[in-house]
């Protein structure tokens, strides 16, 4: 019987909770995840790029108190660093991209934030390092930005460098569903860093779901909240109907919420709030248009909500 191939050092260093973690963007996706490797047992650098930020969270100054508490003992028992410098994270051997991905004034994605992240960890990063993208980006990011990033400082995923996409599912202030336990797409650009995002993940997350490749997992993404979008704009135009018609769409809403299959209740509102819903699907429309597919329901959707506001006013 043929002995079993040894496992690569990045592994075993996580295994023994040796290596350092370098979370890159201190936002609503990446305190928790600084504050999860914390509580695993790990060394964790965190970098964002705006000082300020960087001294609010030195000076206990978070969205989160339970973080702030987290925070204050992983600086207290030196298994924590905060920084602005770039040169801070020299001895980082896992990299977790959780950078902003909005529109710009056009309405196309703007990745810029990407960009430079994987610009700096490129010109830093070791042989053997892991590199995760979280962010949420079209289809075809991972394996058109980040592996030519890499490349062109000779790392190379499957060879010297573990690549791996696994998009973020937080969802701030939601006391049901935690980093822990929500479920996580963890995808690699090939088997072996499929496997190095899925040992990274597993000390910080209850249920890996591995997935074939990057383009899977962003699409994935994208869908997730796109079905939530083209939902709440039906609700939104059943709304105006409604409205037109003397119709209470709640209670319309309550009756059809009786059938115990095939329906799932979704509400009208002023326009659409959050992080995600008003900015992802276009993401996956803009990446359709350098395909010639024209992506209608998802434009109609984006149209019908963005009109909401003025409606209500």
């Amino acid at each position: 019987m043929a002995p079993h191939p040894p496992k690569p050092p990045i592994i075993e260093r996580l295994n023994q909770r040796q290596a350092r973690i370098g979370i890159i963007g201190l936002g609503y996706v990446g305190l928790p995840l600084v504050c999860a490797f914390l509580e695993a047992g790990f060394k964790v650098t965190g970098f964002d790029r705006d000082p300020h930020k960087i001294e609010n969270l030195e000076l206990g100054l978070c969205f989160n108190e339970a973080f702030t508490a987290i925070l204050q003992q992983g600086t207290a028992r030196k298994s924590l660093a905060l920084t602005s410098n770039a040169s801070d994270l020299a001895h980082v051997e896992a990299f977790i991209i959780c950078v902003p991905t909005p529109l710009d004034s056009t309405r196309t994605p703007d990745i810029s934030a990407i960009v430079d992240a994987i610009t700096m960890i490129a010109a830093l990063a070791r042989p053997g390092s892991i590199i995760a993208l979280e962010s949420t980006s079209y289809p075809g990011t991972t394996e058109e930005i980040i592996v030519p990033a890499l490349g062109k400082q000779g790392l190379r995923p499957g060879s010297n460098v573990h690549v791996v996409y696994s998009p973020e599912r937080i969802d701030p202030g939601n006391v049901h569903y935690t980093l822990r336990n929500i479920p996580k797409l963890v995808s690699g650009v090939d088997p072996a860093c499929l496997e190095a995002g899925r040992v990274l993940y597993s000390f910080i997350v209850d249920h890996i779901v591995p997935v074939s490749q990057p383009r899977v997992a962003e699409m994935a993404k994208l869908m997730e909240n796109i079905q939530r979008a083209v939902n709440i704009a039906l609700a939104n135009e059943m709304k105006l109907l409604a409205h037109r018609m003397d119709i209470d769409i709640y209670e319309v809403i309550r009756a059809a919420a009786t059938k115990p299959f095939g329906f799932t209740a979704y509400y009208p509102g002023p326009g659409l709030g959050g992080h995600c819903i008003p900015v992802d699907p276009s993401y996956l429309a803009w990446k359709a248009r350098t395909y010639n597919v024209d992506a209608r329901l998802i434009e109609l959707a984006g149209e019908i909500n963005r009109a909401m506001p003025a409606y209500v006013l």
